[in-house]
């Protein structure tokens, strides 16, 4: 079980980090409840793991992993709704920073395009659009960094030919 100690730096880390997980939830849900509901489960599985994070790679990379692994598990699964869990009360003061609906239009367009795509190629380009190294992308998602600069090449194709 974890200490208060580790409980109090955990709810730092995750206020410091969340929008981590609001850009995950965005690219993967299609309203307000979803978006809600996967932010309360991301956050649920990453206390449940962070007694095993060993500050082998920065926290955000690893509440990347977390998160990613967690959202395209539940997608994979096809459920629409997601089952979550009551978070106590420190975790619900976290305070969410909210989404401007009017952003800029080049990437409303971006994420529409990249929602059609595959579980692993919207978190390439959610890796690449926060300037992360092939080498961090790559160790996030569990690939090679040569597989993952080829798979973005490929992938900024395939955007410039929808702009074209």
């Amino acid at each position: 079980m974890s200490t208060p100690n580790s409980e109090t730096e955990f709810v730092a880390l995750l206020d410091e980090h969340q929008n981590i997980i609001h850009k995950i939830c965005r690219l993967y849900t299609n309203n307000e409840v979803e978006h809600e509901d996967l932010f309360q489960e991301i956050s649920i599985q990453l206390w449940r793991s962070y007694g095993r994070f060993e500050g082998k790679s920065k926290f955000s990379t690893w509440m990347y992993r977390v998160g990613l692994n967690t959202a395209i598990t539940l997608y994979r699964k096809e459920k629409k709704r997601l089952n979550t869990q009551p978070l106590n009360d420190q975790f619900t003061a976290i305070a969410q920073e909210e989404y401007n609906a009017q952003v800029d239009e080049q990437m409303a367009w971006l994420y529409q395009k990249i929602k059609d795509f595959s579980e692993i190629d919207k978190a390439l380009v959610l890796l690449y659009l926060e300037d992360k190294r092939y080498d961090e992308i790559a160790e996030t998602l569990g690939i090679s960094a040569g597989n993952a600069r080829v798979k973005m090449n490929r992938i900024k194709e395939r955007l410039k030919k929808m702009l074209g």
